[in-house]
């Protein structure tokens, strides 16, 4: 639970981190690579992960740096990683400095319901954990290479010096 600034920005910059390790194995060519009628591109995905940090931001007043929730996706995969950065860092320094504290009981209207600024940084942060969790999956099926993020991925098991878990 976020309870003060100090702890979503302990949070927030260990998942920007994991975040951005997932981006940086997506090529340009997988991005529109379809898997599934009713599964979203890796480019539509990442685009959400991005798009979602200004658009909930945008719901408690402050305002980001970089790309509007309405940006259309970009055609390369590094275009993606710069716009999260951007974003990804200007939601932590904004907070920093026009938050305080008590700021993350203050409760902001939030898709019908009422959520203190403090959930709301949870749920994004959980956001993004669930759509890294889809990410994965539509990775392998698109033949890339995974990082591992909580632990090892299939493919840094060696360099543990032990054999990956059978599939």
């Amino acid at each position: 639970m976020i309870r003060t600034i100090a702890d979503f920005e302990r949070l927030w910059q260990t998942e920007v981190e994991a975040t951005q390790k997932i981006f940086k194995h997506l090529t340009t060519k997988s991005l529109q690579q379809e898997v599934h009628a009713d599964i979203r591109t890796l480019g539509r995905l990442a685009w959400h992960c991005v798009t979602s940090i200004p658009e909930m931001a945008n719901r408690t007043g402050l305002h980001l740096a970089g790309v509007s929730p309405e940006a259309p996706i970009p055609a390369t995969a590094k275009e993606i990683f710069d716009a999260y950065n951007t974003v990804a860092i200007s939601l932590l320094e904004q907070v920093k400095s026009q938050w305080n504290d008590a700021t993350l009981l203050v409760e902001d209207e939030m898709y019908g319901e009422s959520w203190a600024r403090g959930l709301t940084l949870q749920i994004l942060v959980h956001h993004q954990i669930h759509h890294r969790g889809q990410m994965t999956v539509v990775m392998r099926l698109c033949g890339l290479a995974l990082p591992g993020i909580y632990g090892p991925a299939k493919e840094e098991w060696t360099a543990f010096g032990m054999q990956p878990p059978a599939v």
